[in-house]
């Protein structure tokens, strides 16, 4: 198991080395690959209106060719798939082999032909200038070490005209159905989550700063929307189970806890969770920002 704890680096400052971090985090996230897989079909429900929002501001046509970045189980791709037709194509690709398993797993069962599967790094992307019409990307881009880079070489892979639409978390305090974790993990172990240095969900939850993100990479017609993504479940073991096994890297953290307190930091959590509770189970706010953008001409 990785470990959590966080090296000095050489320069001084706080958080590990930007290489060692790229190799710990491509390593997380293969290794909780399963829960992503078990969860699939639950994430793309929730996520079905900022999936929506995604294609409606990247539009990607029949024939036409798509990348989808980050993807874990691909379930954005899957959706362009349908919308590039026959004629089209869609890559679905992640840094970890173990998710873009998962995304070829799932596009074989649906019979999805005009779908291919690659491990690509979304920092360094291993496909050639000006390759695709449209770039895809749910919640992933808040995670990499160096998002500008990340945005730039979007920007790259684009065709002229191309359209790029992505989406990270919405501010933290709007998001309490991930921050009651955050915030129970950390008093449990007495330190911030995420460690400094370390990418979290919540790294790029400023409307404005996504914006400025992409216009710096040299992409035009910027916008930036709010889609709610309130998170429902029957009750709190449900979201506590799901929640956990989706939170990436923490997932490992809560892992590694002794039982005793593996347990206690549950019990606190649902209690906190138990307040949005309502006659049908529970309704926690939820936000995300949606950006889309373009390659000029």
């Amino acid at each position: 198991m990785e470990s959590a704890s966080i090296a000095r680096r050489t320069d001084g400052a706080a958080g590990p080395e930007p290489d060692e971090l790229r190799a710990r985090l491509h390593r997380l996230w293969g290794s909780v690959a399963g829960g992503w897989e078990a969860h699939a079909a639950y994430a793309d429900e929730r996520g079905a209106a900022v999936t929506a929002r995604l294609l409606e501001l990247a539009g990607p046509r029949p024939g036409e060719r798509v990348l989808e970045l980050a993807a874990g189980a691909g379930g954005v791709g899957l959706a362009a798939s349908e919308r590039v037709g026959a004629d089209g194509e869609v890559v679905i690709s992640d840094v970890a082999p173990e998710m873009t398993a998962i995304a070829a797993r799932r596009a074989a069962a649906l019979g999805r032909r005009n779908v291919t599967t690659r491990d690509l790094d979304l920092e360094s992307i291993d496909e050639p200038d000006t390759s695709f019409d449209v770039a895809l990307c749910r919640e992933g881009i808040m995670l990499v070490p160096d998002p500008a880079r990340a945005a730039r070489e979007i920007r790259r892979v684009l065709r002229p005209g191309g359209r790029v639409a992505l989406a990270v978390w919405g501010p933290r305090d709007r998001n309490p159905w991930l921050a009651i974790v955050f915030d129970t993990v950390a008093a449990e172990i007495g330190e911030p989550v995420p460690p400094p240095g370390v990418p979290g969900p919540f790294s790029l939850d400023d409307a404005e700063r996504l914006a400025c993100l992409l216009g710096d990479a040299g992409l035009t017609a910027v916008q930036v929307d709010e889609v709610d993504v309130p998170y429902t479940a029957a009750n709190t073991d449900e979201w506590w189970t799901r929640t956990a096994a989706l939170a990436g890297p923490l997932a490992q953290r809560l892992a590694a806890l002794p039982t005793p307190a593996a347990a206690a930091l549950r019990r606190r959590a649902e209690a906190e969770a138990s307040r949005y509770a309502n006659g049908s189970g529970l309704t926690i706010p939820g936000v995300s920002l949606v950006a889309g953008a373009t390659r000029p001409d």
